[in-house]
């Protein structure tokens, strides 16, 4: 008998203790990660009076990005850029690593998760550091467009992954070709975090309320980008919180800019709530009823107001532009397979997703 026979023996309850505190830190990490999230968003707000001191342009418009330096620097363009790279090709590196050497999901964490998550507090820092020095982000080069547009084809993306589990149309799903969704599986991750770290380095950490919520919830995003590989990632419900808080963001910041246009962005992400996002939940039917029931009531008292009246159209906009999304983004796809195949003569490997 083997001394590790043993000391089980001896301690039956040893072992499952001892797993059991194992497959808790991954939610352990995620917890706390969100605390840090929290504490850094009121650090940013604590810290925001000071920028007012740096000049800024008029306001131009919807399309004018306004937390940009009226003369940007050689200096100020060098270490919003240079941060911005370092900080993406360190992250890509290690989802390389994860996929090459590491494989296997876990309970706990593995090695490459603590680096990540290291990796993306030293370079939350860095922004608030380099936006108290020399302010500006990536803004003063590249459109607002690029940004949004980034999370709103990261969010089509993960419609399309989940395509086969909750459906995409109350639950139905669309007929896609299962190489197609395991490529979008396995190289997701390359692409989300291109998304996020450049959404993130594209601002300045202000304060107004949608640069508040939009930072706290790209420290989310950073956070789950941190735990691949982990159970938690795939934690049904913690992916859905991902989702969803674009509801609050998208809605706050269209306050803010005083448009009028608030109901569009609620009920179009409430939209996608209640036919494509709830049915992956495992709700009882009640509930899926009182949400919808909910969504239809709200919708009809906001859209009888003098202001929306004869506005309808704003309930499907957000929806049928990332459904349609959806299907370009499986052609994309399904496309580019058929090209690789037929250049290269193999097939992609679809063995791990991160």
């Amino acid at each position: 008998m083997t001394s590790t026979t043993y000391s089980e023996q001896q301690h039956p309850g040893q072992k499952s203790a001892q797993k059991s505190k194992l497959t808790r830190w991954d939610k352990r990490v995620l917890w706390g990660g969100i605390l840090f999230s929290l504490i850094f968003t009121g650090i940013i707000w604590a810290a925001g009076a000071r920028l007012e001191a740096f000049p800024k342009l008029p306001d131009e418009g919807p399309a004018w990005y306004y937390w940009k330096l009226a003369e940007p620097t050689t200096i100020t363009r060098l270490t919003a850029w240079g941060f911005y790279l370092a900080h993406q090709f360190a992250m890509w590196g290690l989802i390389w690593y994860a996929q090459t050497r590491v494989k296997k999901y876990t309970s706990g964490l593995h090695a490459v998760n603590i680096a990540a998550l290291g990796i993306n507090a030293l370079f939350i820092g860095l922004h608030f550091v380099q936006t108290h020095i020399w302010y500006d982000g990536l803004a003063q080069d590249v459109s607002i467009f690029t940004s949004q547009g980034s999370v709103i084809i990261m969010l089509v993306w993960i419609l399309l992954m989940e395509n086969n589990r909750r459906g995409l149309i109350f639950g139905k799903g669309l007929p896609l070709k299962k190489r197609v969704l395991q490529v979008a599986r396995k190289y997701h991750g390359y692409f989300f975090a291109w998304a996020i770290i450049y959404t993130f380095w594209y601002h300045p950490m202000e304060i107004t309320n949608g640069h508040l919520v939009g930072f706290f919830y790209t420290f989310l995003l950073l956070l789950q980008g941190s735990l691949f590989l982990t159970r938690i990632h795939v934690n049904k419900f913690w992916m859905f919180v991902q989702e969803v808080i674009v509801l609050a963001h998208g809605t706050i910041v269209a306050i803010v800019q005083g448009n009028d246009m608030w109901p569009m962005f609620f009920f179009g992400f409430a939209g996608i709530f209640v036919i494509t996002q709830m049915h992956g939940l495992n709700l009882p039917r009640w509930v899926k009823g009182a949400f919808l029931g909910a969504y239809i009531v709200g919708a009809t008292f906001v859209y009888t107001q003098p202001t929306w009246q004869g506005k309808l159209w704003q309930l499907a906009a957000i929806p049928m532009i990332d459904y349609l999304a959806v299907v370009v983004l499986a052609l994309l796809i399904g496309a580019g397979i058929w090209i690789y195949d037929r250049t290269f003569g193999g097939k992609i490997t679809t063995s791990q997703a991160v």
